[in-house]
C-alpha cells in the first residue's frame, strides 16, 4: 500500500529571490523544514506537543537535488512522506514542485533524529509519535 503524502503550498516572496533572480538554495532548505513542521503539526505534533513528551525531531542530514529554479510569483507545492523508521531516526522525503504544472524543482531526503529536549541525546521514537505518522510511512 502506498503511503499518504502530506502537501503544503508555499508562495515565493520577494525576499526569497537571490542575486541571480531566482529562489535561493537556502530558501529551499527552509521550505523543506517548513513542510516537515506543518506535516508534524497536522498529525498532532506541534512544538507544544513535543515539549510535553520531552523530545523532538532535529535534522541530522539533508541531501538535496536542485532540478529547476523557482521564480518570482511561483507557488511551490511541498510534498512529503516518511520512510525507514528506526528506533531514534527516520528518513523524510520531500519534493518541491511548481504548483501549476507539477514540474519538479527539487527533491530532498532528510534524516531526522529524535532527541531529548533536556540532553540533546537520541531517544527512542515514542509509540504515539509513530502512530501519528503511520499512514505517511512508506
Amino acid at each position: 500500500m502506498e503511503p499518504e503524502v502530506f502537501e503544503l503550498d508555499l508562495v515565493v516572496d520577494e525576499q526569497d529571490i537571490d542575486m541571480l533572480g531566482h529562489v535561493s538554495n537556502l530558501v529551499f532548505v527552509r521550505w523543506i523544514q517548513d513542510v516537515a513542521f506543518a506535516h508534524s503539526a497536522a498529525v498532532g505534533f506541534d512544538l507544544i506537543a513535543y515539549k510535553r513528551i520531552g523530545a523532538v525531531f532535529v535534522v541530522v542530514r539533508h541531501e538535496i537535488d536542485y532540478v529547476r529554479p523557482a521564480l518570482r510569483g511561483d507557488v511551490v507545492r511541498g510534498r512529503t512522506w516518511v520512510s525507514d523508521v528506526t528506533a531514534a531516526k527516520c528518513l523524510r522525503h520531500t519534493q518541491l514542485t511548481r504548483a501549476g504544472g507539477g514540474e519538479l524543482l527539487a527533491k530532498a531526503l532528510t534524516t531526522w533524529g529524535f532527541v531529548a529536549f533536556d540532553t540533546g541525546r537520541p531517544r527512542r521514537i515514542t509509540p504515539d509519535v509513530r502512530a501519528a505518522f503511520e499512514r505517511y510511512v512508506a
